[in-house]
């Protein structure tokens, strides 16, 4: 049985951030640092296979830091954690294999962490978050709509069919010219902008998906709209110029981050409410990078309190990929004295946490 004095040794490395974090069995979070990888900046988006480099070359210092950081060291540890997926399959098998050589090694539990259970859980290393709920896990790779009767039961509403949230928000900043990630820069903008400037589109898909997403459309439109003023044929603002060189360029662009923001955010929360309506529940979790966008969150927050429910947030440093989150999912699994084997393989595309949903068809 894991005590609350025994201490957890979390890895993530399921995309570009390479995490580490150590959790005490009592739920307090000890240490959790991420080390970004500025790599894929110059690419304007995230290259697997260097992702994958990177992550060999900054796991160890980062697991290191963390238990320097925790003022504990490997003899300390009663139970090791990695994500074993969703995510690109290069870059969970550096951090698996990692945890199972130490697991291995050490003689330790190991626990394989489905990414998205992580996400929900997250919020837990700030405060108590009761079942039932509707999550909503919004990120740059992925775009999943819960309901949670109780932890550890998870039902699948709807999902993405191309786009993520913060992948539509990384190409639009990307046909803006204005860099990676998308998501907090877009967001900058946004909030000196317009939300009604431009009528971009909304895809509700009532009549076969109504939970589900896509923002692909909606990326389209983006393009089309900066076809239609000539925005590509204009010259881009050299990358020495600061960015606030040109005013009328600034207020161009911050309109429509603005507008494009608030299309998303309008069938984020739409799905949410429709949701909680069809699950008789009105509290909501937000969790996943894009949580970190404060209009959503009020967004969000507005439409629970409308039902008469709460909105649960963990703050932004829970919100992106960390090792913190898989470190609070996996110990509720070693309190139950649940362990996988060493052969847990990595997964791209997981799909055994959930549950084809009763509302599937409504």
């Amino acid at each position: 049985m894991f005590r609350e004095s025994d201490l957890l040794l979390a890895i993530e490395t399921s995309c570009d951030d390479t995490c580490a974090a150590v959790v005490r069995g009592d739920g307090t979070l000890l240490s959790n640092v991420v080390a970004r990888q500025a790599i894929h900046e110059e690419y304007v988006g995230v290259v697997p296979e260097l992702a994958s480099r990177e992550h060999q070359r900054l796991l160890l210092p980062t697991v290191r830091m963390s238990l320097e950081e925790a003022g504990v060291g490997l003899d300390d540890l009663s139970a090791v954690a990695a994500t074993r997926g969703p995510g690109l399959i290069g870059c969970l098998l550096v951090g698996l294999s990692a945890a199972k050589g130490l697991a291995l090694s050490r003689g330790l539990p190991f626990v394989g962490v489905n990414h998205i259970e992580g996400h929900l859980a997250a919020i837990c290393a700030e405060q108590e978050w009761e079942a039932p709920f509707v999550g909503l896990v919004a990120s740059g790779g992925h775009t999943e709509l819960m309901y949670v009767p109780e932890w550890g039961e998870y039902q699948l509403l709807g999902a993405t069919r191309d786009d993520a949230a913060g992948e539509a928000f990384d190409k639009v900043a990307k046909l803006l010219g204005l860099g990676f990630p998308g998501g907090p820069i877009v967001d900058r903008y946004a909030q000196q902008g317009n939300p009604k400037a431009i009528a971009f589109p909304r895809a509700w898909l009532k009549k076969d998906g109504p939970f589900d997403f896509s923002f692909s459309g909606l990326k389209t439109a983006v393009k089309y709209h900066l076809e239609d003023v000539g925005f590509f044929d204009e010259a881009a603002p050299s990358s020495e110029e600061p960015a606030t060189s040109d005013p009328d360029r600034d207020a161009f662009l911050a309109d429509v981050c603005a507008s494009f923001q608030a299309a998303v955010i309008d069938v984020l929360v739409g799905k949410l409410e429709l949701a909680c309506k069809e699950t008789k529940t009105n509290r909501v979790l937000l969790c996943g990078g894009v949580a970190c966008n404060g209009a959503l969150r009020e967004a969000a927050g507005d439409m629970a309190r409308s039902l008469g429910g709460e909105l649960g947030v963990p703050s932004p440093r829970l919100c992106q990929d960390n090792a913190g989150m898989i470190g609070m999912a996996a110990l509720s699994r070693l309190r139950a004295g649940e362990t996988d084997p060493l052969s847990l393989p990595a997964v791209a595309n997981l799909d055994e946490l959930v549950l084809t949903s009763p509302f599937a068809g409504a």
